[in-house]
């Protein structure tokens, strides 16, 4: 699986891609890196030409917390049922309204969405949930 998120901007720059790709790396904060960098049809919108979207959120089920990941997973050191969180999973793939998880004050419409794939796997004292679908709620 490739990680990554996919952006997009509209230039008059005659700069070589190489050349823009470093300009932006030394402006943005260390938490941005760009990996790839390439030009785009006029009509490409990173966000609406999407065609799907893969969500990792992990749970460090260890007796205690992770200093250094502590922002980037959440922390429930109960014993969790993963066999039992896999079977729950598959409810979660096909076409709902996700009415209940939509964000208050959020633009979206519909809070409808199709999952193609939930997966949930551990992984050395961490759970790790993907839902890949056309649209999901952060």
């Amino acid at each position: 699986m490739h990680f990554g998120q996919v952006a997009n901007f509209k230039t008059e720059s005659n700069l070589e891609l190489e050349r823009m790709q470093m300009a932006l790396n030394a402006n943005l904060k260390k938490s941005i890196v760009i990996k790839e960098i390439e030009e785009a049809h006029e009509d490409f919108h990173a966000r609406y030409n999407c065609k799907e979207k893969t969500y990792r959120y992990i749970i460090n089920n260890e007796k205690t917390p992770s200093a250094i990941y502590r922002a980037l997973e959440y922390h429930i050191p109960q014993k969790l049922d993963v066999e039992k969180m896999k079977e729950a999973s598959k409810y979660f793939e096909g076409t709902h309204d996700f009415k209940g998880f939509k964000a208050s004050g959020t633009s979206s419409k519909s809070s409808v969405r199709t999952i193609y794939k939930a997966s949930v796997e551990k992984c050395n004292g961490r759970i790790i949930i993907e839902l890949t679908g056309n649209r999901i709620f952060i």
